[in-house]
């Protein structure tokens, strides 16, 4: 039993078709070959949200509409361009870092744009790739660096991205981004717009110990137009899983640590950690999670922050917290996931929030979620958040119904 199931249902995947018994297709002989025989993918997406923030309510029911095209390898050389479509069927909410127009923000701007455009070269002999162009990043679990895949419109990277693993249970990456492209589509509002970017990714992973896979990285972002986002960031993860014996349980763990500070011209001085501690008990589709999790904060001057995270994924479905509170956040939370008859899959989920500089109660969350996969190409996803505040935000109720379809 994966002992991210509740994370990895909200992170889009690229699905690959097995061929490891298959023999290998031949390799594309000219330019023209590799253009004709590359592969188009389509991904749609409609989805019915509403939000109730008191007193404001929103309701937008949207169409996403994804289309790429890969080319076939040549030479170790592939391509790929994707254009997507974001179209609001009914509006009746505010887009980030617009006016205020009475309505609640649901951060699904209409848009036009080219999702990614990127060209890669594959050493074999040295197992090494590298991109270049727009394109989506994801690493680890995505508490970091990730594409938001939940929102519409995908956060990507302008970048050059080298992947290496040439050494066994060895993966190293590194990014080189000039530009974010956010999922807010430029709007009026300067602090909603694309970063200029000249920031470091390093990720080095190891999976060959017997307790599970050892990561440590070093993010170092520098953004011209965002000062204050401006950070680097250094951490140590475990990952793991075991079997309890012959009982059919699996037990999957998490431990991560992370120290932030201020980074190029960011106008703050602080220094905050991250940590976080799971537990995941598995068995015949059922998932029990225990965690508690830490966004410190320097004395309230200045709280961790992951801009380029894929946060709904984390800290409740509601999104309150997708920027850390000042006083930085604390959140133990429990989740249980089990199968439904018919094929349905449920997901519960209890959140306890304090802040971490003061004795601030927060709140609590409660999150619900079914997902059921009707065929290969489509599948539906229901989901309820519901915050209740004490000492930070509003009482928010989030309902979010969806059908999507993959080729």
């Amino acid at each position: 039993m994966n002992p991210n199931l509740p994370r990895l249902a909200l992170i889009s995947v690229l699905t690959c078709t097995n061929f490891a018994n298959a023999a290998e297709p031949e390799a594309p002989k000219s330019l023209e070959e590799a253009l004709s025989k590359g592969k188009f993918s389509l991904n749609v997406r409609l989805r019915v949200e509403q939000v109730d923030v008191k007193p404001l309510e929103a309701d937008a029911v949207t169409v996403r509409t994804r289309f790429g095209y890969k080319t076939a390898p040549y030479n170790g050389f592939t391509a790929y361009i994707e254009g997507q479509n974001n179209t609001a069927l009914q509006d009746d909410y505010r887009e980030p870092g617009t006016p205020v127009n009475g309505y609640a923000i649901i951060a699904d701007p209409e848009a036009t744009q080219i999702s990614q455009a990127w060209l890669g070269y594959t050493s074999k002999e040295y197992a090494t790739t590298v991109i270049a162009g727009r394109q989506r990043i994801v690493y680890d679990n995505a508490r970091f660096i990730g594409d938001v895949a939940w929102r519409n419109n995908l956060l990507t990277y302008e970048s050059v991205t080298l992947k290496n693993t040439s050494v066994a249970k060895l993966e190293f990456n590194y990014a080189y981004i000039w530009d974010v492209k956010r999922i807010f589509a430029n709007p009026p509002d300067p602090a909603f717009r694309d970063f200029d970017a000249e920031s470091h990714l390093l990720n080095l992973s190891y999976a060959g110990l017997p307790i599970g896979k050892l990561t440590g990285y070093a993010y170092l972002l520098e953004f011209r137009n965002g000062l204050a986002s401006s950070s680097a960031s250094y951490g140590l993860s475990l990952v793991g899983s075991q079997a309890a014996g012959a009982s059919g349980v699996t037990v999957g763990y998490r431990a991560e640590y992370a120290s932030q500070s201020d980074y190029a011209d960011n106008p703050a001085s602080y220094d905050a950690d991250y940590y976080v501690g799971e537990l995941n008990l598995g068995y015949q589709g059922f998932n029990l999670q225990l965690g508690y999790n830490v966004l410190g904060s320097d004395d309230g001057v200045a709280a961790f922050q992951t801009p380029l995270a894929t946060g709904h994924a984390f800290n409740g479905w509601a999104d309150i917290f997708l920027n850390t509170p000042i006083n930085g956040l604390k959140a133990g939370y429990v989740g249980l996931t089990l199968p439904i008859p018919g094929g349905v899959v449920a997901t519960i989920r209890y959140f306890d929030f304090k802040a971490d500089n003061g004795n601030l109660k927060y709140g609590d969350e409660y999150d619900f979620q079914l997902t059921y996969k009707i065929n290969k190409e489509f599948s539906l996803l229901g989901k309820v958040a519901m915050y209740k505040a004490r000492d930070f935000g509003i009482d928010t109720e989030r309902y979010i119904a969806q059908l999507e379809y993959n080729f």
